[in-house]
């Protein structure tokens, strides 16, 4: 598509054509009116955003990373969610990684002449190294970014598995990728600025991805985050609490099992139901595959 007025993020919004005419509280309605639009149009993907997860969490059980590719807006919520993933679940920084066009630099100040680029996006596959058991998750509201599409057509080339979000319905089929994510949240409030409702479906579906993926992977326990790192006092009172609503034990208890445990409380929880050492803990539950049910409950 070379109109990118015919795109849904590039159209006028009817209910805010004299919004500049309004009160200040007209205003924070209408946005918030808008804005009550996004979770609905995001359920309406929740078979693609599903097979997605799948897609992903097979990539951590293989041993695979996931990289967001994203500009401006679309890109700083990728790195956003990559970065919460360490302390949220205990992985490595390597395994969730955000891609912004840019740099660095472009996290804080704008850098939106790097989007026109599509070798550019390539490039960035090749430096990360991407191989076929990794997952790329490209993000661009109005499907049409140059850098993104070439990040994706040349993470498909190597094999990695792709994932596409777009909020515009009129470019999902131009797009090549394993499964194409496209919640409809229409025209924004302020014409083009899709920081908005579209950047709000973006956070939203790119939440449910790392989350779903982890819990599928072992990182959650019940709705308990068993995988954190207790790396400041606000983990450690966290971690403690998990341990002590897992394991059944006083905070006395909970504090001395995270310790000798290094701070991790999945492997506190699994010392102290199977009577094991730190050592021998790393072992169950990584026979185990990181399934802190299976390796509490399993039989030896």
């Amino acid at each position: 598509m070379k109109d990118r007025s015919k795109l849904t993020t590039e159209k006028h919004n009817p209910k805010s054509r004299d919004i500049d005419r309004r009160s200040t509280l007209e205003i924070v309605d209408l946005i918030n009116a808008e804005d009550r639009k996004v979770a609905s149009a995001v359920r309406k993907e929740r078979k693609r955003i599903a097979k997605a997860v799948d897609i992903i969490a097979e990539s951590f059980r293989r041993g695979g990373r996931l990289f967001y590719v994203g500009c401006g807006t679309s890109g700083r919520l990728g790195v956003l969610d990559a970065s919460e993933c360490p302390p949220t679940f205990g992985v490595p920084p390597s395994r969730v990684q955000g891609i912004i066009a840019g740099g660095r630099r472009a996290l804080v100040r704008s850098s939106e002449g790097m989007e026109d680029h599509e070798a550019g996006g390539a490039a960035a596959i090749d430096q990360r190294k991407v191989k076929p058991r990794d997952s790329v998750v490209g993000i661009a509201a109005c499907g049409m970014t140059p850098y993104v599409r070439g990040a994706l057509r040349r993470a498909r080339k190597i094999g990695a598995k792709t994932v596409f979000i777009t909020c515009s319905p009129e470019v999902k089929r131009e797009v090549k990728a394993d499964v194409v994510i496209c919640p409809v949240v229409g025209p924004e409030v302020v014409t083009g600025s899709t920081r908005m409702k579209a950047g709000t479906a973006t956070k939203l579906v790119l939440n449910t991805l790392t989350t779903a993926a982890m819990i599928r992977t072992g990182k959650v326990y019940g709705n308990l985050m068993v995988d954190l790192s207790a790396k400041s006092e606000k983990l450690r009172d966290r971690a403690e609490r998990i341990i002590m609503t897992v394991a059944g034990v006083s905070r006395p208890r909970a504090r001395k099992l995270l310790k000798d445990a290094h701070g991790e409380a999945k492997i506190a929880v699994v010392m102290h139901f199977r009577k094991m050492t730190y050592s021998g803990a790393c072992r169950r539950l990584k026979a185990c595959g990181g399934l802190l049910r299976d390796a509490i409950q399993a039989e030896d």
